[in-house]
């Protein structure tokens, strides 16, 4: 029940509150206050920068905050400051798309930022049409299912991701917000995979 609240939650989160309360380049502890405090994250005990939702095993949802920036993990930077936060969604029955994932995002932030991500302007889109190709005379169903992209917006990057199988439909997906200096890494990473 508490799994079906999270995907119900988008519009009567955001009438409650317009205001983030944590975001990356804030620190660890301003950021577990606020993942403790918040309505829909509600953490169990022990869970502290990492929250999983599950009411079945077919249906899961992941909220983590990171000191890392995404991709390959890499040394430097300051181990008490935030700098990824990301939404996972697994869904077997209903699946995941773009679009859950945006208002997953907008359930968890709220207005301001569903914002910034509307407006955030596309700096990668993938996979291309070559990359397709390659993916199925090499028979690699994952490197063809993988779609994405990257958005730079006035506060914040954005990575959107899910896994579209050409059979079917997605059922895993993810969104994360993460610092604009961590998109050029990022970006260099997806683009060499």
């Amino acid at each position: 029940m508490k799994l079906k609240l999270i995907f119900l939650l988008p519009f009567t989160f955001c009438l409650f509150t317009s205001r983030v309360n944590a975001l990356p380049g804030q620190t660890t502890d301003q950021v577990a206050a606020w993942i403790k405090a918040h309505p829909t994250l509600r953490p169990s005990s022990g869970e502290t920068l990492l929250v999983r939702k599950s009411d079945t095993a077919a249906v899961r949802f992941i909220f983590q905050a990171s000191v890392l920036a995404p991709g390959i993990a890499t040394t430097g930077g300051d181990p008490g400051v935030i700098r990824t936060e990301q939404i996972d969604l697994f869904d077997l029955i209903n699946g995941v798309t773009f679009d859950r994932l945006v208002e997953s995002l907008r359930t968890i932030y709220g207005l301001g930022i569903y914002q910034d991500y509307q407006r955030a302007r596309v700096v990668y889109a993938y996979p291309n049409e070559a990359t397709v190709r390659e993916a199925r005379n090499t028979a690699a169903p994952l490197e063809e299912a993988l779609q994405g992209e990257l958005r730079l917006g006035d506060r914040y990057a954005y990575w959107i991701e899910i896994a579209k199988p050409r059979q079917g439909f997605p059922i895993t997906g993810k969104i994360a917000i993460l610092l604009k200096s961590d998109l050029d890494k990022l970006e260099s990473e997806l683009r060499n995979r």
